[in-house]
C-alpha cells in the first residue's frame, strides 16, 4: 500500500499511525542534517509542533535522540546506528562486492559504490575509494536525489514500466517545476541504458563531478546500483564510454554470478 508523506494509511486498522510518525520524525535526520529542532522536524513532517515535542520526548527516553544542550536541537545516537547496521548486515552481496569494488576503485582512481532506493531519493550502502582520491566526501548513508544522479537514473531504468511511472509521477507532483528537465533526462537515461547498459551523470548533480551507474540483479536482494564517479576532469564522458562504462557493467554481471552462487 501506497502511504502518504506524513506517514498516514487511511483505511488502515492495522496501522500504528504513532509508531508511523515517530519514524517520519527519525527520517528527517542524515548525514547532511545531523542536528534539527522541534520547529524545523513539524516543518520537514508536516506535523504539529505538539505532536513532534511528544515524538521527541518519547525519542529521547527511548534513547533514539538526544538533546544538544549548546542548540536546544537535537541529534540522532548511536541506538539509531545500531539499527542501521542491522540493515545492511542484510545485504550479503556487500561482502562479495567489496574487495572487487575496491579493485575497481584503484584502477579507476575514482569512488566506486553500491546504492538503493529510499523513497524518492538514493542512499549509499557502501563506498570503496583509492587512496589518492580526496575529493568526494560520500559516506555510507548519505542520500542522493534519484533524477539528477547516474545511480538515480540506473535504477530507474532497471524498474518494470508500471514502477518507473510510479516513482517518476510522484517526482513530477513534488517538483512540478523541475519536471520538463527531469523528463528530458530520463528519456536521455533510457537511450544510453538500452546502448550501453549504463546510465551517467555528466555534471547534472553537481557540476565538477561525472558518474556512471550500472544495476545490480542479485537473488534475495531489492534491486541495487553499482556506480563509479569522480571529478568530471579526470572521468570524461570518452574515458566512461571507452573503458569505465563498460568495465562497471562487467563487474556488475561478475558481482551477479557469485552472488547466484552463493
Amino acid at each position: 500500500m501506497q502511504n502518504n508523506e506524513s506517514g498516514e494509511q487511511g483505511g488502515d486498522r492495522q496501522f500504528v499511525t504513532a509508531l508511523a510518525r515517530g519514524l517520519e520524525v527519525l527520517r528527517c535526520f542524515s548525514t547532511q542534517t545531523r542536528l534539527l529542532s522541534n520547529g524545523e522536524l513539524a516543518a520537514r513532517t508536516g506535523l504539529a509542533k505538539s505532536t513532534v515535542s511528544r515524538l521527541t520526548h518519547t525519542l529521547v527516553e527511548l534513547g533514539y535522540l538526544k538533546a544538544d544542550e549548546s542548540s536546544g536541537r537535537y541529534r540522532v545516537t548511536p541506538a539509531v546506528l545500531a539499527l542501521g547496521h542491522a540493515a545492511l548486515g542484510n545485504v550479503t552481496v556487500r561482502e562479495i562486492a567489496r574487495p572487487l569494488m575496491q579493485d575497481l576503485a584503484e584502477y579507476a582512481h575514482a569512488l566506486v559504490s553500491l546504492a538503493t532506493r529510499d523513497r524518492l531519493n538514493m542512499i549509499y550502502l557502501e563506498n570503496c575509494r583509492p587512496r589518492s582520491l580526496v575529493t568526494l566526501k560520500v559516506s555510507t548513508g548519505m542520500q542522493l536525489p534519484m533524477t539528477t544522479t547516474s545511480i538515480g537514473r540506473a535504477f530507474l531504468c532497471a524498474l518494470p514500466a508500471a514502477e518507473r511511472d510510479f516513482l517518476l509521477a510522484q517526482v513530477r507532483r513534488r517538483e512540478p517545476e523541475a519536471w520538463a528537465a527531469v523528463e528530458q533526462g530520463m528519456a536521455q537515461a533510457m537511450e544510453e541504458f538500452r546502448a550501453h547498459g549504463y546510465c551517467t551523470s555528466l555534471g547534472d548533480w553537481n557540476r565538477e563531478t561525472n558518474a556512471v551507474a550500472v544495476p545490480l540483479l542479485c537473488p534475495d536482494h531489492d534491486l541495487l546500483v553499482l556506480s563509479a564517479s569522480g571529478p568530471a576532469f579526470a572521468l570524461t564522458a570518452a574515458r566512461i564510454e571507452k573503458d569505465l562504462g563498460p568495465r562497471l557493467v562487467y563487474l556488475a554481471r561478475s558481482i551477479e554470478a557469485a552472488a547466484g552462487q552463493g
